[in-house]
């Protein structure tokens, strides 16, 4: 299986770094891990969306696409788990 492309919405970068800091590595390790496994068991796929999925890593959530046809996976939210979904 070929290993996909991680890219980021400027505005999901910034949301990282807003991030109590002893998270971001875990985030940062979680979503590199999606490069190799792009749906681990974890994941969710959101409903009223064709390629968007939810990962959980502690109480923050990575809302990401999944461009199967040109493996890339598009981080698009990185949100406290009580504001990700407004």
């Amino acid at each position: 299986m070929d290993s996909y492309k991680i890219s980021w919405k400027k505005s999901a970068q910034k949301e990282l770094y807003k991030i109590r800091k002893e998270y971001i590595p875990k985030i940062i390790e979680a979503v590199e891990e999606l490069s190799s496994n792009p749906l681990p068991t974890e994941v969710k796929k959101l409903t009223g969306s064709e390629r968007t999925y939810r990962l959980r890593v502690g109480n923050y959530r990575v809302i990401y696409e999944l461009i199967e046809e040109k493996l890339i996976i598009h981080i698009v939210r990185i949100r406290h788990r009580r504001e990700v979904y407004r």
